[in-house]
């Protein structure tokens, strides 16, 4: 009965290791009969045997892995040493690797050996594309295919269309000038008409996110100004108070020095009747004869410094009361200097226009003649058996794992040869001085 039972058991194993290797083969990208590995082809190796003594397949996998094919066409795997994979197709290459292993180990039956096809070596796109280079091979991947890999067939820039570019690009930036300037000017009026704010002529047409920030940079610049005015202005007159409350100081000083003079000149008076009576020295008199003279000098003294006083206070009132009268005539020049540059930008950029819309028409004769271009060529370089073969291809064509493809435009009559010349880029300035001088 054990027998019995065993029997089905051992067909569903066997069936179910079958099925899986078959499912395994099927679903990786082999390569088809009759194809060859080219180098640097990556694949996947995979050794099973029939294990007559456990009834069941066990996988070798000391031997099995993932293996690149070398510039040699060869596979160095373990145990058996060095494979040559050029020349041998799928099936030719496993029944190899199966019979050494059969006769390295002296086995029965040779193992089953599956290989499949992790990456495939890539494809070259070079000639006239925008991005020449290494692209991933798949299988059925066309000329047409690998073209638009690439970037599509280059497209060199005439002298004309360089020239267009340029002048572009000078116009955009002049547009940007003038904005500015326009901008500045609008800060500089609100300066003049002591506005609170800044109001701006919006620019129909012009880049929002550019003109907001050339704004926002000019209210920075309106708000500091205005608070560095007020801060002149109230340190002009912090500092006239100031003065005017010393000179009150030094008037009340001035007060009381004539009361003391006065007051010591009586003394005197006194003193020297009663000194010509002979009821007191006349040391008494000289004393108080020198204290008058402190005090008048003194007096004098606070007389000079009110003076100097006043004077302050009145060029202090003069340096407030033209301060404001100072900024507009600045702001004035600064305005006239801009609205000068503002229409030396304008005449710029009309003339930029013109030469740009000139440039654009004798471009499109150019591209009239572009679109009755020879179709595109191509040429494919296969390695075939240790050679390289080169043959005409169409965008149909089917190509194989490490493929060069080659791709050839005609050239129009006037167009740079090599697409990375800078002669167009030379010739640009010199077409537009000519223009210019016309």
């Amino acid at each position: 009965m054990n027998s019995s039972h065993r029997i089905p058991q051992l067909l569903f194993r066997t069936t179910f290791v079958v099925g899986a290797l078959a499912f395994i083969a099927g679903a990786s990208p082999a390569l088809a009969d009759g194809a060859f590995f080219a180098p640097q082809t990556k694949i996947r190796l995979t050794i099973v045997q029939w294990m007559q003594s456990k009834g069941q397949y066990e996988r070798w996998d000391a031997l099995g892995g993932e293996y690149t094919v070398s510039a040699e066409g060869t596979v160095f795997l373990p145990f058996l040493g060095s494979v040559s994979v050029g020349n041998l197709e799928n099936t030719a290459l496993t029944n190899e690797i199966a019979k050494r292993l059969q006769e390295k180990i002296g086995l029965i039956q040779p193992p089953a050996v599956t290989i499949e096809i992790l990456e495939y070596p890539p494809i070259y796109v070079v000639g006239d594309v925008t991005t020449p280079g290494e692209y991933k091979f798949r299988p059925g991947l066309t000329v047409l295919q690998s073209l638009a890999m690439s970037g599509g067939p280059f497209r060199a820039k005439t002298p004309l269309e360089t020239a267009s570019i340029k002048l572009a690009g000078e116009l955009r930036e002049i547009d940007h000038s003038i904005l500015r300037s326009t901008a500045k000017l609008s800060r500089l009026q609100a300066e003049m008409a002591g506005a609170k704010e800044i109001t701006f002529d919006q620019t129909t047409g012009a880049d929002q996110q550019f003109s907001s920030g050339i704004y926002n940079e000019e209210r920075v610049i309106f708000q500091a100004r205005a608070s560095a005015l007020e801060r002149q202005s109230k340190a002009l007159t912090e500092l006239r108070e100031l003065l005017t409350t010393e000179i009150s100081t030094l008037e009340e000083k001035l007060v009381g020095a004539d009361e003391n003079i006065k007051s010591v000149e009586d003394q005197l008076t006194s003193v020297k009747s009663l000194v010509q009576k002979g009821l007191t020295i006349s040391s008494r008199q000289l004393d108080l004869e020198r204290l008058l003279t402190t005090y008048r000098s003194d007096k004098l003294d606070l007389v000079t410094a009110i003076m100097r006083g006043r004077q302050a206070v009145s060029e202090t009132t003069r340096n407030l009361e033209g301060l404001s009268d100072t900024r507009r005539s600045e702001v004035a020049v600064e305005a006239q200097a801009e609205r000068a540059n503002l229409d030396q930008l304008k005449m710029k950029r009309e003339m930029t226009q013109k030469l740009l819309i000139d440039e654009l028409a004798a471009g499109d004769g150019l591209k009239s003649r572009s679109e009755e271009l020879l179709p595109i060529t191509f040429t494919v370089s296969r390695r075939n058996k240790g050679r390289i073969d080169q043959f005409q291809a169409l965008e149909t064509t089917t190509l194989a794992p490490g493929d060069v493809v080659r791709v050839v435009r005609p050239r129009i009559p006037g167009e740079p040869s090599e697409p990375t010349s800078d002669q167009s880029a030379e010739k640009g300035p010199e077409t537009l001085a000519n223009r210019a001088s016309q």
